[in-house]
């Protein structure tokens, strides 16, 4: 099975960021985006594997974009993205219909576990 990832994030580095350690570790980034709204075109679009999803954007945020992916597909694979402090919306978003989630500042291995347990 192809290792297609979507990566969602408002900030450019972070999204550079994850590519890098994505792309390294053997894994195809297909698409990204920047926001929720965007993240839910790209992923009718693409039909990744997974989406990596921040949790804060603006326009629509990733909560509500996992929820609306998850309309689209319910075996959508998702892992969330979050800064320190924000496990109210980690559990949300786990609800919601994330796999998993990984916190930033990222460390590689962790971002790799939670990739691979979303596709196995």
């Amino acid at each position: 099975m192809a290792n297609n990832i979507l990566i969602v994030d408002d900030a450019a580095f972070m999204r550079m960021m994850i590519k890098d350690v994505l792309t390294k570790n053997g894994f195809n980034v297909v698409g990204e985006a920047e926001n929720g709204v965007k993240a839910v075109e790209k992923f009718k679009e693409l039909n990744p594997n997974l989406t990596i999803m921040d949790i804060t954007m603006p326009e629509m945020d990733g909560i509500q974009a996992v929820r609306e992916i998850k309309k689209i597909d319910p075996n959508a694979n998702i892992v969330m993205c979050s800064a320190m402090g924000q496990q109210a919306m980690v559990i949300e978003a786990i609800q919601a219909g994330a796999k998993d989630f990984i916190v930033k500042p990222f460390q590689v291995d962790r971002v790799i576990e939670a990739v691979k347990k979303a596709i196995g």
